[in-house]
């Protein structure tokens, strides 16, 4: 029944252009946004869970700069320590020539002390960060390293973090307030190794002085003259052995915890990957679905408009049957 107040045809079709022009709203504004889901009122759980997910995003990105910075101390560690390894090695070999007869023992002395005095100067440069963790000067050295190396979410949500721990004792080489600390100024005792010596006298030995006032009590360092016998040198090598096996030791573990550092970094690297690709399944805008349905419904705009001017003309008909009579 066509009405003259009302037109049911208009109202109708008007509806549906009203439902078409908020689709195409939407669909508009995913497009020029790249979100699907950009506030908690268009989908909430997506959002919520997108927004813990970024948390945890913000998270790594914090941690992967401090893998950074753990890995330059580690770095800065290692690469002085396979110094240290290296000098102690020449000191070794230097010892072994003073042992050839004829040979001019405080020439090679000479040699000696330049090493070691490269070995002062590698171990006081080993820092970064204000951390050197071959050289210390305070009675009481923190020696409980640490570097952030992931978190975990607990049951009601809490953060918490997983750290690589080190006890930078194992590469401690020099302390100038406890000689006993550090593994180039320490006593060593020269009987507990199987020499020539024949003695049963107390033979400590220590390779390197931190400074005037902190030698070891009751130690005899580690240098040679004219005068020195075959069996002291022998001393001497084994103790320079022994300390050589130790910096060794502690090269080693530098690099297993610079292994571990890397190997962190990789996995966080990709755990930050992943998660980035779950938030923008979770939010952002499939561009060729919404495209797709932009231009259907901007062609369903366009009928819905055509439709209405249909409909608005049916009254025009209705006036014109009026005037025919």
């Amino acid at each position: 029944m066509t009405n003259v107040t009302t037109n049911p045809a208009s109202l109708a079709a008007l509806t549906v252009l009203r439902g078409v022009n908020k689709d195409l709203g939407v669909v508009q504004e995913q497009v020029s946004s790249g979100y699907r889901v950009e506030n908690a009122s268009d989908n909430p759980t997506y959002w919520s869970m997108s927004k813990t997910m970024q948390s945890d995003q913000s998270n790594l990105s914090t941690i992967t700069d401090a893998l950074g910075l753990g890995s330059s101390k580690v770095d800065t560690a290692s690469t002085a320590m396979d110094s240290v390894v290296n000098l102690v090695t020449q000191i070794q070999a230097k010892l072994v020539s003073a042992k050839e007869p004829g040979t001019d023992k405080t020439a090679v002395n000479a040699d000696i002390q330049q090493l070691k005095n490269q070995l002062q100067s590698v171990t006081q440069s080993a820092s970064f960060s204000g951390e050197n963790w071959l050289y210390n000067t305070n009675a009481q050295p923190d020696t409980k390293q640490s570097v952030i190396s992931n978190f975990t979410r607990g049951s009601g949500g809490q953060v918490n973090l997983v750290t690589i721990n080190y006890d930078s004792s194992q590469t401690l080489m020099i302390d100038t307030a406890d000689a006993s600390r550090g593994l180039l100024t320490k006593n060593v005792d020269a009987s507990t190794f199987d020499t020539s010596g024949g003695t049963s006298a107390p033979r400590n030995y220590y390779l390197l002085a931190a400074d005037s006032g902190t030698a070891p009590a009751d130690g005899t360092e580690i240098s040679v003259s004219n005068s020195t016998t075959d069996d002291q040198l022998t001393d001497m090598i084994n103790v320079t052995n022994s300390i050589l096996k130790q910096v060794t030791s502690a090269d080693s573990t530098l690099g297993v915890m610079k292994s571990r550092i890397d190997d962190q970094s990789n996995y966080i690297s990709k755990l930050s990957d992943a998660i980035k690709t779950s938030v923008g399944n979770l939010v952002d805008t499939n561009m060729e679905e919404a495209s797709a349905r932009q231009t259907a419904l901007q062609t369903a705009q366009q009928m819905g408009i055509q439709s209405l001017s249909i409909a608005n003309t049916m009254a025009s008909k209705v006036l014109i049957l009026l005037q025919g009579k």
